[in-house]
This record gives structure tokens, C-alpha cells and sequence, in this order.
């Protein structure tokens, strides 16, 4: 944190950037709480003018190492103010931010600094900095600074572009006494069409492409997700007054928009976790009152309510079944009216509130929770029907990085599980009548694909729309519900079109159940690989004395197949016959991002997961 710091300026009269917007809140709330951080177990606080006091020196330490216009600067890390701090300070001197996930192996780092080449690389540790300095030398010669903030394993290093980020802003410092207005004068200048930050496609299906996002299509992000106050339960926007949790890789759109942009467009608090695994934990700690995750971190925290059930004292054990019979039967009523209370369902909550369900939101740690949701991926309707009956109301919404994230969301009242909402007012959306593929027109659509005018044509239509590659169906006319990725879609050998994602999610649902590959296409059956989740089947192994040693050693017990085979039937159950999945294969191991079976937003892969456990499948249809 800065020990000193300049009253910043008046704002200059220019385009909107989400760096002016962070001045703004300097100037009218400068004791205002922006930023948390947990360091040797305390936490850290950074005032607004603090925090823009930060930003404003990282910028001017960027213009004097040499960071032009449209100069990209990369940034390599877990979540931390650091990130934001470096973020908003490129978009400040209009440079180009291009996030890195904190998982991203060193192929990858080399593939992404060869394609967007990177004038600063801010590596947050050893472990990051290293990626970058095993990068082919003729790639890395754009890179004049490699930033660090944990200096711990340093010490015999020698490259000259090695820089500690308090060195770094002292040059910052240095550089805002000699020319004082540098920063100013170069947000003055900013332009709506100035890209302002590239965000790396998670390569499903090939290489990431760079997407870059503009000024424009950051207000107009801001202004539709975070400023129509329609989709929220009591009608009330973000505001200084709400905390939000960060901990998802601020290098994806999603977690940029609840995270950063949020932040400038409303002025709440970020509380920065730990890490991804120390979310549940937390999340207790600062009881956020708005809250984003993506579909696997609301199935960990639906399973963990089941699992400490188990645990429970007798009396304990009856209570927590009551709850979860009270939390079904509310979570029915609201689903059927839209997601607004039925005078019973509100007579049972009352009660359910009283006796289970406050306590367990406070373990949770979304007791305070007033505006949840979950995307990026499909979710199972179970889950969100679980929360909605214990008071987190969770609103699924959709939209991707091509188009800001700006597509569809499920209302205030007027909640349809199962799909992902409308679509915001005032943007083009529609379905391709041939295709059924989801295609959205408006200011947030990006600017591009980096370096790969081809790719960018190619995702457009011929009028102007982006495509945006899922297929959708319209459901009373006003929803959609997203069938699946078009390149997903199963053509059986007999010639029936299946979408393995629905099979997928709901063998998912179950607690036992982390990965699911649904295979068929070309096939006369449907199969699956099934992953575990190791922490409550192993939970459920120990209950049953069944001893083990590994993943691979627990995933073949034939206990934990029998126990499996279970939920698939539970599974088949709800789907026609010829979706029914009729054999199925352990996968071994933990999938892995660095292993190339997830994506960096851990998506499965299935072209990887098709070579690495090609004889599985196999095996299932000799």
C-alpha cells in the first residue's frame, strides 16, 4: 500500500475509460474502501485514493518504460490488487491489457506472447517469471520489463529485465515529479474504438485467439450488466455499499466484469481471496452481498452442504433433513412463479430461515447475499432450484467475450430454470433458422480477433451479427435455453441429434460425479468417461470402510463403479431412451489445464480427451 500520495486532479473531458472512472471515485470518495487483501492471515485495505494514488504512479511507470499507445502489457498472476492496479493503469496510458491464467504453461505463455507481443510482462512470482524467461529469446525480444511482486527466489537471478514491483513504482514516482501531467494528457486523448484489453479464447478447439475489447464495449458492458438494476431482486444496482469476493482468473471477461468493471461502474469493495482453493473459506470471512461463480464452484458448494450434513450430530442430521425437504419444496414454488415467494413458500422459508437454513448460508458464507449468478458455463437446474430454496437467489445469464459478455439474463420475477434468460433490452438477438445458433448484434460485439482478420470474418454473418458458435431454443417465446456448442453436437450412427451437455450436467448434479465426457457421435449408443470428486467420494469411502490410496486406487474400487453406476441410471432416467448412456469408463486421473485436458477455464477439451483416453473409449464399444 502507498504510504503517500498526490491529491489526484480534476477529471479531464474525454472518453470514458474504466481508468477515468476509477479517478472519478478517487475524487468524490477518497476514504471509501476499494480494495481488501488477506496477507499473514490480515486483512488490508485500500481506500479509493490510495488505490487510484497506485494506479496513477503504475501508469506513469509504464510511460517510462516506454509503453506507447496501443502497447500491450501482459499480466501473469493470481488475483491480487496488483492486477487491477496494472490493469487500469495500461488502459490509463492507452495501452492494451492481456491477462494470462495463473495456469497457463509455458507453451502456452510462449504462444501468447508470440502472437500479442507484450512490452511489459508483469510475473507475479518465481513460478510465473520463469515461464516467461524459458520463452524462445527471439519471441521475448518485445519485452523490455519483467515485473515481479514476490520477490522469494530472486536472489541468483540475472536477466536485466527483471524489475521488483516496488522498484517499479518508485520509477512510477520518479517519472510523475518530472512530467506530472503525462498520465492525464494520454486519458484526455483516449478514444471509444482504442482497444483496451485482449481476452485469450479458452482454445477448445484449436490456438487461443485474442479478442480485443474496446472503451465502447466496456461502457456498454457496464452499462447493461451492471447498471440495469431490472434483474435484481430488490431492484437496487451495486453500490459502495456491497462487497464482492474476487478469485476467479481476472483474465476471464466474466470475473473482469463482477470484479473490475463493476468496481469502477459502482464503487463496491473487492476482496481479494487467497486463492481458488481458500474461496469457501473466505467467502465465510467477508459474507459477500454479490457473488458470481461459475457452474463447478456452486456444485463444490452444493456438495459441501450434503457432506457436513453426514457429519452432523443425530439431532443435527433430522434438522438438516427437514431443511433440505423445506429448501425442495420452496425451491419448486419459486422455480413455478418465476422466482418470487408464493404466500406458502414465504411461511416456509420463514421457518426453514429460522431453523437451517441461516446458519447454513452462514457456512456457506452467502449469508448477506443479495444478487448471485452463475455462468460461463451450464449448470444443472438442481443446484439453482437448492439455492433459490434456502434465500441465495442465483440468476443464470449468458454471454461470451466476443460479445462483452452482453446476451441474455434471467429477470427479477421473472426466472425460467432451465434456460439463461432474456435478452437485455435494447440489443439484437436471434436464432438462425436453419441452425437454431444464437446470434447477438450490438455495441459490445468486439473489435476483432488480434492478428487474425480471417478468424474475425469468419464469425460474423454476411448482416452484421456475431455467431456465437451455441445453439439455442426459444422457450415461451421470451427465454432461451442453450441446447449446446454446435461442434458438440452428437450425430449418432442412427442418425439422431443429441446434445451431450444436458446428459453431461445432469450426471454432474451428483456430488460424487467432478468430469463428464458424454461419446457417441457416429456410434450406435451413447457412452461416458466420468470423473470423480475425490473429496466426497473419498468422504463416502471412509463411511464405508473401503480403504484406498490414489485417485486412480479409489476411481476403480468396484464400490465407487457400483456407486457411479447409480447416478447413471438416475441420469438415464430423465432422457429419452436413445440418450440413455449405456456404458461407461473411469477416467484414471485428476484432469489438469497444464496436462491439456481442460481448458484454462477448465472445460474439457475433448479432442485431448479423445487421444489421451482413446482405448477407454474404445473398450466401451469392442
Amino acid at each position: 500500500m502507498a504510504t503517500t500520495m498526490d491529491t489526484p486532479a480534476a477529471s479531464a473531458v474525454g472518453t470514458v475509460t474504466v481508468a477515468s472512472r476509477a479517478h472519478d471515485w478517487a475524487l468524490r470518495a477518497p476514504d471509501q474502501i476499494a480494495m481488501r487483501e488477506k496477507d499473514f492471515g490480515i486483512w488490508h485495505e485500500y481506500t479509493w485514493a490510495q488505490t487510484w494514488d497506485l494506479i496513477e504512479t503504475a501508469a506513469h511507470g509504464l510511460i517510462a518504460l516506454g509503453v506507447d499507445v496501443g502497447d500491450r502489457v501482459a499480466i501473469h498472476s493470481e488475483d491480487r490488487p496488483e492486477w487491477v492496479i496494472l490493469d487500469l493503469a495500461a488502459v490509463a496510458v492507452r495501452g492494451i491489457t492481456v491477462g494470462l491464467y495463473p495456469t497457463n504453461p509455458t507453451a502456452e505463455v510462449e504462444y501468447t506472447v508470440g502472437d500479442c507481443t507484450p512490452t511489459v510482462f508483469f510475473a507475479e512470482d518465481q513460478e510465473q517469471a520463469d515461464k516467461v524467461l524459458d520463452v524462445d529469446a527471439a519471441l521475448s525480444a518485445c519485452i523490455s520489463k519483467i515485473l515481479y511482486v514476490e520477490p522469494r527466489g530472486f536472489g541468483d537471478y540475472t536477466d536485466p529485465r527483471l524489475m521488483f514491483w516496488d522498484d517499479f513504482l518508485e520509477l512510477g514516482r520518479e517519472h510523475r515529479a518530472q512530467n506530472a501531467t503525462a498520465v492525464s494528457d494520454r486519458m484526455a486523448a483516449a478514444e471509444p474504438t482504442d482497444v483496451m484489453t485482449l481476452v485469450y479464447t479458452s482454445g477448445t478447439t484449436g490456438p487461443p485467439k485474442g479478442a480485443m475489447l474496446t472503451n465502447a464495449n466496456t461502457e456498454f458492458a457496464i452499462d447493461k450488466i451492471i447498471n440495469e438494476t431490472s434483474r435484481v431482486p430488490d431492484g437496487k444496482g451495486p453500490s459502495p455499499k456491497d462487497l464482492i469476493v474476487t478469485y476467479l482468473p481476472l483474465c476471464h471477461v466474466a470475473e473482469r466484469i463482477f470484479s473490475t468493471w463493476t468496481l469502477v461502474g459502482a464503487g463496491p469493495s473487492l476482496n481479494f481471496a487467497e486463492s481458488i482453493d481458500t474461496v469457501t473459506i473466505n467467502l465465510r470471512e467477508i459474507q459477500p452481498t454479490i457473488f458470481f461463480a461459475v457452474p463447478r464452484i456452486w456444485e463444490r458448494l452444493h456438495a459441501s452442504v450434503f457432506i457436513r450434513g453426514k457429519d452432523a450430530t443425530f439431532f443435527k442430521k433430522l434438522f438438516f433433513g427437514m431443511g433440505l425437504n423445506l429448501a425442495a419444496k420452496i425451491g419448486k414454488a419459486k422455480t413455478a412463479n418465476g422466482g418470487n415467494h408464493t404466500t406458502q413458500s414465504r411461511i416456509l422459508y420463514l421457518i426453514g430461515n429460522v431453523l437451517v437454513f441461516r446458519a447454513m448460508k452462514e457456512r456457506l458464507g452467502l449469508r448477506r447475499c443479495r444478487y448471485a449468478a452463475s455462468g460461463a458455463a451450464a449448470i444443472a437446474p438442481e443446484v439453482l432450484e437448492f439455492f433459490m430454496g434456502i434465500g441465495v437467489p442465483v440468476f443464470e445469464l449468458y454471454g461470451m467475450t466476443e460479445n462483452s459478455a452482453v446476451a441474455t439474463c434471467n429477470f427479477a420475477g421473472r426466472i425460467k430454470l432451465g434456460t439463461v434468460g432474456e435478452a437485455y433490452p435494447g440489443i439484437g438477438l436471434r436464432l438462425d433458422e436453419e441452425t437454431g445458433e444464437i446470434q447477438t448484434k450490438h455495441d459490445g460485439v468486439f473489435a476483432g480477433y488480434w492478428n487474425k482478420p480471417d478468424k474475425t470474418e469468419e464469425t460474423m454473418t454476411e448482416d452484421g451479427w456475431l455467431m456465437t458458435g451455441d445453439v439455442g431454443e426459444w422457450v415461451d417465446g421470451t427465454h432461451i435455453k442453450i441446447i449446446d456448442r454446435i461442434k458438440h453436437i452428437i450425430i449418432t450412427s442412427g442418425g439422431k441429434n443429441i446434445s451431450p451437455s444436458e446428459i453431461e450436467n445432469s450426471l454432474k448434479t451428483s456430488m460424487f460425479v467432478k468430469e463428464a465426457m458424454v461419446i457417441g457421435d457416429g456410434r450406435k449408443f451413447l457412452s461416458a468417461l466420468i470423473g470423480i470428486e475425490m473429496e466426497t467420494v473419498g468422504d463416502w469411502a471412509l463411511r464405508n470402510n473401503i480403504p484406498y490410496t490414489t485417485y486412480r486406487d479409489l476411481s476403480e474400487k468396484p464400490e465407487v463403479i457400483a456407486m457411479i453406476q447409480e447416478v447413471v441410471n438416475e441420469t438415464n432416467e430423465k432422457f429419452a431412451r436413445v440418450e440413455n448412456v449405456r456404458e461407461f469408463r473411469m477416467i484414471p486421473k485428476e484432469l489438469d489445464h497444464e496436462d491439456g485436458e481442460l481448458t484454462a477455464t477448465q472445460k474439457l477439451k475433448r479432442s485431448a480427451m479423445d487421444e489421451m483416453f482413446g482405448e477407454l473409449i474404445e473398450d466401451m464399444y469392442s
